[in-house]
């Protein structure tokens, strides 16, 4: 007997997800915006965004035949507040526990099991940030909530902390229904509360968010940048955090955070990560999504946030620190990043 939409849901509520839906695999609605989007550059350093647009735009590029995608999302993170030591750096809630990749991917994978047994003829993919598809649009699509001001999906009651992970499948499942609601109205707090102006409703400019900064952007990064990047080594909540959607709610506390997520590394100590090696950062970011950062990024973010820390407070050895490496360190997007932290730090 073929499975129902609600029976679907339910077989990926009852394999963990938070949220899931289905949506037909229809092409995107969003492919002017998102040519014009990139021919203006707006993906910054990020070249593998211009590669396969075709496909991206379309599932079944993706997959020959496709005809629904099956949408789910974990929930990572809540309104709790988090401080960060003195000393450290912050890293974004959703890299600070087990790498999400591996935790989606192995309940995605038991989903498509269980969906094979029912529709043995037809082929299914399981992807989770790897594969070049419009997660957030299917997952609008398919009814798990709606696209904000910040360019996140979220789910009124429940928030934005979430995690997409898709099913490509060329079985006709039934869709689930879709929402139509703007989540924001006439709020732009995230808008107005980002440091470095990245956002306009519904838009990012990826070179001046502080996530794509500290994790993709892998060149120098603009001083300008520097003081507004604060503390942030790995990442920015900045947008999530101040949402009227994440704060508390009756409906929030029961979509129940996937336990996987649990902070096990919530901030990095700011003068160890200037003086890693690759061993360090190997080790520190085992099991973590944040193994894909590269030993120099890391020391960069590290010397930057170090200036922001010297900016208000007085450090002898972070400064020494800061000018060791600005004389002779090796790598030369970090030596170069320290001298200019002097500089500012001169003017101050």
């Amino acid at each position: 007997m073929l499975l129902n939409s609600k029976q679907i849901v339910e077989l990926c509520i009852t394999n963990g997800f938070a949220l899931a839906g289905i949506a037909s695999a229809k092409e995107s609605k969003y492919s002017t915006a998102f040519e014009k989007w990139i021919s203006q550059g707006k993906q910054g350093e990020m070249e593998w965004m211009k590669r396969n647009v075709d496909v991206r735009l379309d599932p079944n590029q993706l997959l020959e035949g496709a005809q629904s995608v099956l949408c789910v999302a974990d929930r990572y993170g809540n309104a709790d507040k988090q401080n960060c030591r003195e000393g450290h750096g912050k890293i974004a809630r959703y890299a600070q526990g087990r790498d999400y990749h591996k935790v989606m991917k192995k309940r995605l994978h038991a989903v498509c099991d269980s969906l094979r047994d029912v529709f043995p003829n037809e082929t299914f993919r399981a992807c989770v940030d790897t594969a070049p598809i419009m997660e957030r649009e299917f997952a609008e699509r398919a009814g798990l909530g709606s696209i904000g001001k910040h360019t996140l999906l979220l789910e009124q009651g429940i928030g934005s902390w979430l995690l997409l992970g898709v099913i490509v499948t060329t079985a006709p499942l039934e869709e689930t229904t879709s929402t139509t609601v703007d989540p924001c109205a006439s709020c732009s707090r995230c808008i107005e509360a980002c440091p470095t102006e990245a956002l306009t409703p519904w838009e990012l400019d990826a070179r001046r968010c502080i996530s794509y900064l500290t994790i993709e952007h892998r060149s120098e990064i603009d001083a300008e940048f520097y003081d507004k990047i604060g503390h942030w080594i790995f990442g920015c909540d900045i947008c999530q955090d101040v949402c009227p959607h994440n704060q508390p709610t009756e409906k929030g506390e029961c979509a129940a955070l996937n336990p996987e997520y649990e902070p096990t590394l919530a901030s990095l100590n700011i003068a160890e990560v200037i003086q890693w090696d690759e061993e360090s950062r190997r080790n520190a970011f085992q099991g973590s999504s944040m193994k894909r950062a590269k030993l120099g990024m890391m020391r960069r973010n590290a010397v930057i946030v170090a200036g922001n820390i010297l900016a208000i407070k007085d450090d002898a050895k972070l400064f020494e620190l800061i000018k060791s490496i600005a004389d002779q360190d090796e790598d030369e997007i970090v030596r170069l990043t320290a001298k200019q932290v002097l500089q500012l730090l001169t003017k101050i």
